[in-house]
């Protein structure tokens, strides 16, 4: 691998890796934070974004649009994105997703976001499109890990006998 190579896939690699391992365990430790509710969006607002912020991040290096500033502007605007993004999967705000909704989403959104990296092996950087690719599973480990425990808490619930309401009899008419 030549050095030009090299250079592309550590920063492909580390800002896949941020979006989908390091800002979704950041937002799940703070979940609580009142931050989170001020600025959560919905998240029919906030897949998009991050798709588009990050489809400009990775294939702007590759196509000439890259901004003024380089990976010192869109790495931030990525990870602005990427935080807004979890809100609605980790964070306790009004845009929280319900399980269903989470596992949608979250499914949704990890081929979407591998499209760029197709690009970029597309343009003849295989080694930093599947350094993105591979940077960005912990994004579908996390929707496997969320279907998973969703489906567990159905059938626990579903096992359970179920409690009366109000303290009355759930067999009485």
């Amino acid at each position: 691998m030549d050095h030009m190579a090299h250079m592309s896939v550590v920063p492909m690699a580390a800002s896949a890796l941020l979006a989908a391992a390091v800002v979704p365990g950041v937002v799940h430790v703070l979940r609580r934070s009142p931050l989170w509710e001020r600025i959560s969006v919905p998240a029919p607002v906030a897949l998009p974004l991050l798709v588009l912020v990050h489809a400009w991040a990775v294939l702007g290096a590759f196509a000439g649009l890259r901004a003024p500033g380089g990976a010192l502007v869109t790495e931030p605007v990525l990870l602005a994105a990427a935080v807004l993004f979890w809100l609605p999967v980790a964070a306790r705000t009004r845009h929280r997703l319900d399980d269903p909704g989470r596992c949608l989403y979250l499914f949704l959104a990890t081929p979407l976001l591998d499209l760029p990296a197709v690009g970029v092996v597309a343009t003849g950087h295989s080694a930093a499109g599947l350094a993105m690719i591979v940077g960005m599973l912990p994004l579908g480990v996390a929707a496997a890990a969320l279907t998973w425990s969703w489906v567990n808490r159905e059938e626990r619930e579903a096992q359970s006998p179920a409690l009366p309401a109000h303290g009355g009899d759930r067999y009485a008419r």
